[in-house]
């Protein structure tokens, strides 16, 4: 079972070294679906369904028996969506966060194609380029928006921070609960209810903020900061605690314990590639080429993870580059999503 306690955070620590652990071999990896494009975002279901973001304009869906179905919608102003970060809900239907070039917003998708704006502004500010969306079992919806600047490679260095964080109450009531965040990437709720963990990619650390039950938002605490390579991205917890980060351009999927000690689970890197990456964020001149270009093994710039199989132990990896979706055996199972039981 979960723990409910944590170690205190009360102040950022050093870059955390990973714990020692052999890494998994690339040869353990599996994959499901093909033709996939950007599935970026995954999800999972008890029944066997896999749904990804589909930059063709919507939603992908691998049924349990292999056959494919693909959702598409448009936006207000008949462009097709770019969905990043998409969520399911119990009537069959999906929230979209848009990654236009320079619009972002949530979209409501029926499977029909039927397109609605779900949430457009917040507190006066017509949302940016968005990333991800995540409800929760309590009936609120958490967004991410990982920068203001246009384009949003103007935010891949340390030294930018205003990402935010959008909580939608259950009343359609939508507040900022958390600002100046260093490209804010996914979310995920602490099993024990108690806290709201993200994801900074650039400025490479895992933070929290305790939650209330109103949804307001405590101080940011550091759980833990990465080194080079890790630029972290999607997020998911285990029943034991730890939090699961999948980084970008490193391929590396670390598991994070309850006292933010990380260990490396796997990757696949070439060392020259990641060498340039690496001096383009230390002279704050990373752009798209260093996210888009990948001379890696295996997998295509991992983005998110999902937990899949009746016992939840298999982790499922969305990628920003490939055309499929790559599966690990892992030693704890995931949390089951709000979403787990839905059709």
């Amino acid at each position: 079972m979960f723990s409910l306690t944590h170690a205190p955070m009360t102040s950022a620590p050093l870059t955390t070294p990973f714990a020692p652990l052999a890494v998994a071999s690339l040869e353990a990896l599996g994959t499901i679906g093909s033709g996939l494009v950007r599935p970026e975002c995954v999800l999972a279901t008890a029944g066997g369904d896999f749904f990804t973001a589909d930059w063709r304009g919507g939603v992908a869906h691998r049924k349990p028996d292999g056959r494919e179905a693909l959702y598409l919608g448009r936006t207000s102003d008949a462009q097709p969506l770019r969905p990043n970060g998409i969520a399911l809900l119990a009537d069959g239907s999906f929230l979209l966060a848009h990654l236009g070039d320079t619009a972002g917003g949530v979209y409501r998708l029926q499977r029909d194609g039927t397109t609605t704006p779900w949430l457009m502004a917040v507190d006066g500010l017509d949302l940016p380029p968005s990333n991800f969306v995540l409800p929760d079992a309590l009936g609120r919806t958490w967004i991410t928006v990982s920068t203001r600047q246009q384009p949003r490679a103007a935010a891949y260095r340390s030294d930018v921070a205003d990402g935010f964080i959008v909580c939608v109450q259950p009343n359609g009531r939508a507040a900022v609960v958390a600002d100046g965040l260093g490209y804010t990437n996914e979310v995920a709720l602490h099993p024990s209810g108690q806290w709201l963990y993200v994801n900074e990619t650039f400025a490479r650390r895992l933070s929290r903020f305790a939650l209330r039950s109103d949804g307001r938002l405590g101080v940011r605490e550091t759980v833990t900061t990465f080194g080079e390579g890790t630029f972290p991205d999607g997020l998911a917890f285990d029943e034991e605690g730890h939090a699961w980060v999948v980084s970008i351009v490193s391929n590396r999927l670390i598991r994070v314990a309850p006292d933010g000690t990380p260990t490396l689970w796997l990757q696949d890197v070439d060392a020259e590639h990641l060498a340039w990456v690496e001096d383009a964020y230390r002279s704050h001149s990373m752009g798209r080429p260093h996210l888009d270009r990948q001379t890696s093994r295996v997998l295509r710039n991992i983005s998110s993870i999902a937990f899949t199989g009746t016992d939840r132990r298999t982790a499922v990896l969305g990628c920003l580059l490939g055309d499929t979706l790559a599966t690990l055996r892992l030693p704890a199972a995931g949390v089951r999503p709000v979403h787990w039981e839905y059709s």
